[in-house]
């Protein structure tokens, strides 16, 4: 599944990152705690977060991941936005809460 074919699935709203929309999606990692990423997650997988300044960017791009899913309809920091556009990196945005949204894609990438 694409990063486009989640965002359309599930609704999403694409904040940024445009150009990173076609990535393919294996997997996803659940973690609010960077240096927990940093460590587990893997590439190619779609990460589930609230957190929004523009450091998440830098471990997205490190651990070559598909997407960035933010929760409880937050919004990146600006400069997150930025970054994101540079790295092709998208950021997504639901409504919802980390349980449910993590929920959701795991039933559609099982």
């Amino acid at each position: 599944m694409t990063v486009r074919e989640l965002a359309q699935r599930l609704n999403l709203k694409v904040v940024s990152g445009e150009k990173g929309l076609d990535k393919e999606i294996n997997g996803g990692y659940v973690s609010d705690l960077l240096s927990d990423v940093m460590g587990n997650a893997e590439m190619g997988q779609a990460w589930v977060t609230l957190q929004t300044h523009k450091n998440v960017m830098a471990i997205a791009s490190l651990k070559e991941l598909s997407c960035i899913v933010l929760v409880k309809g937050l919004s990146p920091n600006e400069d997150t936005l930025e970054e994101s556009n540079e790295e092709g990196i998208a950021i997504l945005s639901s409504s919802k809460e980390a349980f449910e949204t993590t929920g959701e894609i795991f039933d559609l990438l099982k």
